[in-house]
């Protein structure tokens, strides 16, 4: 079966229409409470970002929970990765995330954990999805859910953040600049950071509502650039809308991306002696990250893009280390989902534990020259992509490009758009190769 409403991170669209709408958030609670509470005295968290239809949202899925007879735990801002930990550590039956992740405040979504904290199976994905075409049975007065909120939940995943940085080490004497992006982490990455000993410097911490991205966080880094070099800060920590993203700046000002971050990491629990199994990356990760893992004599695997699948490639090679060059990095040693303020942890751990810059730690991986051309689309994007013209046109381009580039082109699983990627060994060629194939596409889209 096709999923109809689940997209590689759950329920997602534009707020106002389908399925963004509080009728079908309703309708989604009430048959995810029944797939998911099905035990005596189900309980489910519900945590949101910043956005403000984050309000309408958690009313409508705490209505739905309680209809279908599930008790739920409110725990009103607090990043995606804390709804995982929360989760497991209160022993609920299901965690529910309201957000869009990196988009724009006018969309949202909702993003389910299972009971361990990770993500659900498409199988459940599809149970739940087969409920939505149900009539809404409402549990009986006496069976119905109850909500209550959690006022220390944000206390509680700050220790959670702390303790997955080495007990024997303290950020004192590091100046950090932390981009919350007006987002979920806004109150508790700067204490995470400032409990462990840190100077910090803080921009993107004064969420309105509607800012949340805007300008800011991981997928603008323009403005945490320049404040860490005006800062003379150590290092710059960018996190995106619900946290689960980290990117990170050097002294100087210069981008680390989630490959470079993924290489540190995997070298430093290498030497450590406990890494385990290969790294995964996707079919996205740059080419130069799989030569550098290869050297280091570790085993390197690609999955579909996605953390949904770096996780299920990682759990079926018995990896811990995996993840996309976006910064959504998984460390299955330290928590069950990606983790933005965890995923700098490590690299503060790495640079406390080598005495070496964040410029110091990357060298050791080139990365060939990338490019990346996001293609808006009205409708389906599948027929673009198999049109025989399009498929003739990377054909041509691969043969150009032989043993010394690859091409990938895919549908976002997340926003209306065809990604065009091309990576090659001269960045003249590379930016060639992909505005070829993105003309062809633009062509047959006309």
């Amino acid at each position: 079966m096709s999923r109809r409403y689940f997209g590689t991170d759950g329920v997602r669209g534009r707020v106002g229409q389908v399925p963004m709408t509080p009728d079908f958030a309703l309708k989604l609670g009430w048959a995810a409470g029944r797939v998911l509470g099905k035990a005596p005295g189900a309980r489910v968290l519900i945590g949101k970002d910043t956005r403000r239809s984050g309000y309408m949202f958690e009313s409508a899925l705490e209505a739905g929970f309680a209809a279908a007879g599930v008790e739920t735990d409110l725990l009103g801002p607090i990043p995606t990765p804390g709804v995982a930990y929360l989760t497991r550590a209160l022993r609920c039956q299901a965690g529910v995330v309201i957000s869009a992740s990196h988009n724009p405040h006018h969309d949202n979504g909702v993003k389910f954990f299972g009971a361990d904290g990770g993500k659900l199976s498409d199988a459940i994905e599809l149970e739940i999805e087969s409920l939505l075409d149900e009539p809404l049975i409402c549990a009986s007065p006496e069976q119905l859910g109850r909500a209550l909120r959690i006022d220390d939940a944000a206390g509680r995943y700050i220790e959670f953040c702390k303790s997955s940085f080495p007990i024997q080490q303290t950020l004192s004497g590091v100046k950090i600049v932390i981009d919350c992006a007006n987002g979920a982490a806004y109150k508790t990455a700067p204490a995470v950071f400032a409990e462990l000993g840190a100077e910090i410097f803080v921009i993107g911490d004064k969420p309105d509502g509607f800012n949340i991205n805007r300008g800011c966080g991981s997928t603008h880094l323009e403005l945490l650039q320049k404040t860490v070099v005006e800062q003379r800060a150590h290092i710059g920590v960018a996190l995106d809308g619900d946290a689960d993203r980290c990117l990170l700046v050097t002294q100087d000002g210069r981008e680390v991306d989630g490959d470079e971050i993924l290489f540190i990491i995997a070298r430093q629990r290498l030497q450590a002696g406990v890494l385990q199994g290969p790294v995964v990356g996707t079919q996205m990760s740059n080419l130069g990250l799989e030569q550098a893992i290869l050297a280091l004599g570790i085993g390197f695997e690609r999955a579909k893009v996605g953390d949904r699948y770096v996780l299920e490639l990682l759990k079926s090679t018995g990896g811990t280390i995996g993840g996309e060059t976006s910064g959504h990095l998984l460390c299955l040693d330290r928590t069950s989902t990606g983790d933005g303020t965890v995923t700098a942890l490590q690299i503060l751990a790495a640079m406390a534990e080598s005495g070496m810059t964040l410029a110091e730690l990357t060298k050791g991986m080139t990365k060939f020259p990338q490019v990346l051309i996001n293609l808006k689309v009205q409708g389906a994007a599948k027929p673009l992509l198999e049109h025989p013209a399009v498929r003739t046109e990377v054909v041509s381009v691969e043969q150009e490009l032989g043993s010394r580039g690859r091409v990938l082109l895919r549908a976002s699983g997340t926003e209306p758009l065809i990604r065009v990627m091309v990576e090659a060994d001269e960045p003249a060629l590379t930016q060639r190769m992909a505005e070829r194939i993105a003309d062809r596409l633009r062509q047959i889209a006309q």
